[in-house]
């Protein structure tokens, strides 16, 4: 009953931290969340540091946008998307290096 009410919720403490599948899938985590300010990732400026943003709130963001059962099963949902988040985050940031050393 703590979730999913947006700023009404209570967001619990131990659920401060990164959050890995917000920053590395961006707008893809943010869909399936309900957490539409990850559409500003297709912005030019403001996408460069905006993953940033997404690692950092992204926890507090989808257990206010959302209705979890609890806090364990948020943390199971958001540590399936851990791997994928850290692996498009490490290919898109490898890309974009070495974009720029070809060009």
């Amino acid at each position: 009953p703590r979730s999913g009410k947006g700023a009404d919720s209570v967001f619990p403490e131990e659920l401060k931290g990164w959050n890995w599948g917000a920053a590395g899938l961006t707008w893809i985590w943010g869909a399936s969340h309900n957490v539409w300010l990850s559409l500003l990732m297709f912005i030019p400026y403001i996408n460069i540091f905006w993953w940033v943003v997404l690692g950092i709130k992204g926890n507090q963001w989808a257990w206010e946008k959302s209705r979890w059962e609890s806090v364990e099963k948020f943390k199971e949902s958001q540590n399936k998307w851990k791997p994928w988040g850290i692996a498009l985050l490490i290919l898109g940031l490898a890309s974009g290096f070495l974009l720029g050393i070809i060009e």
